[in-house]
């Protein structure tokens, strides 16, 4: 399954050209990593994004505010290009905040205003691994005043470069061989997984943590080896190509 990363963005009329450059060429850094780009389903930054990633082929998933496709076209006036997929929430636009941070594995900041500071408010609460790109106007090179204000630690990471392949490039880096195992508040407990061994615990092959047998999220037998794995994901990435995984 491949990884979703959230832009989110201003929706104003009045950005400059550069900012919309800037969310373009995010959009394509995310397409060209194989993975998937979600937005508001709105005009601006995100819709840049958006384009980005359909000019590289890549899949984009709208999350409506709206009830419905003329609810979303002629209430709200968003778009519907560039999007594979909208998924009408009919929960207004501070409603779709939530669903949009709950649907991506990975938020990326980009300008933005109000909405997109509680965008951001949410994925640092639950713990998400999140990206800014700096000098892409609105709140984006204020996050790191605001994060330390706030001064609370909640497992969220965050990412900050001007470059936008760079910055997608790092935060794969950062959840492939780290934050995937920080759980957020929806994911498996901590009880079930540790980075040590203990008594009567297998490891993971894939992301090398301990996990107890009876609590493995997914099991396979492979040339006489049983294998466990932590999550889904590492036994997907397993699949794909179990020669490169050996017993430990």
């Amino acid at each position: 399954m491949p990884l979703k990363i959230g832009v989110m963005g201003g929706a104003g009329s009045e950005i400059p050209v550069e900012h919309l450059d800037q969310a373009m060429l995010l959009g394509e850094a995310v397409a060209d990593a194989d993975c998937v780009t979600i937005t508001g389903a709105c005009p601006g930054l995100p819709l840049a994004a958006a384009r980005g990633a359909k000019r590289r082929g890549g899949t984009v998933i709208g999350i409506s505010p709206a009830l419905s496709l003329d609810e979303h076209a002629f209430k709200y006036e968003s778009p519907t290009l560039a999007h594979d997929v909208l998924i009408f929430t009919g929960s207004g636009l501070m409603g779709r905040e939530v669903v949009n941070i709950r649907s991506s594995d990975i938020v990326v900041i980009v300008g933005g205003s109000t909405g997109t500071l509680g965008e951001l408010a949410i994925a640092y609460d639950e713990g998400k691994l999140i990206g800014v790109l700096t000098g892409s106007g609105g709140i984006s090179d204020m996050v790191a005043d605001i994060l330390a204000t706030c001064n609370k630690d909640t497992g969220a990471r965050v990412i900050y470069d001007d470059k936008p392949r760079r910055l997608v490039e790092q935060l794969l880096d950062a959840y492939r061989t780290e934050h995937f195992r920080q759980p957020s508040v929806f994911c498996r407990g901590t009880s079930d997984v540790s980075s040590s061994p203990v008594e009567g615990s297998q490891q993971d092959v894939v992301c090398g943590m301990w996990v107890a047998p009876r609590k493995a999220a997914a099991r396979r037998t492979r040339n006489g080896n049983r294998y466990v794995f932590c999550s889904l994901r590492c036994a997907e990435r397993f699949d794909v190509e179990p020669n490169n995984f050996q017993p430990k």
